[in-house]
């Protein structure tokens, strides 16, 4: 369970650089509340990330992220993979991912959504388009939904 009184974190898996700027600019003025963004710019930076190995090592001690948004088309392992790999795990396939990706593949929607992906979006070609779903997004996560990270099970700590 986390800590209630730090923000909720919110992981933004993404290897263009100009569309996490706006991204986070946009989550940042849009937020009623402070959140801790932090960014993976690839598939295997992410699953270091999760699995607090590589850089992220010494993390063992953070709970998960909050929320994932997560871009499917990365370098590397991309976000398929990464989905995969998520959905295998005991301990991190709770953890709720937003797909946020240029594909309107209906094989990839599929793909996602059989690997335990909880949204799948199309990333707006406006910028309006994009405040709206940044609003939605953070109203639904962050005051909506109960989040896995919220809850304490029986018998743990």
């Amino acid at each position: 369970m986390k800590d209630q009184s730090q923000p909720p974190t919110l992981l933004i898996v993404e290897d263009s650089d100009e569309y996490f700027e706006v991204l986070s600019r946009i989550i940042v003025d849009i937020s009623d509340r402070p959140l801790s963004i932090h960014r993976c710019i690839d598939g295997d930076d992410a699953l270091d990330y999760f699995n607090h190995e590589g850089i992220y090592h010494t993390t063992s001690d953070r709970a998960n992220p909050d929320l994932t948004i997560l871009d499917l088309n990365l370098p590397g392992t991309d976000g398929r993979e990464v989905l995969v790999s998520l959905n295998a795990s005991k301990h991190l396939k709770t953890i709720p991912i937003v797909v946020l990706t240029t594909s309107s593949n209906p094989k990839d929607i599929q793909a996602c959504y059989e690997s335990g992906v909880n949204s799948y979006l199309v990333k707006p070609m406006k910028i309006e388009q994009l405040r709206y779903l940044v609003r939605v997004l953070l109203d639904y996560w962050f005051k909506v939904a109960i989040l896995p990270t919220a809850i304490k099970l029986e018998g743990k700590g």
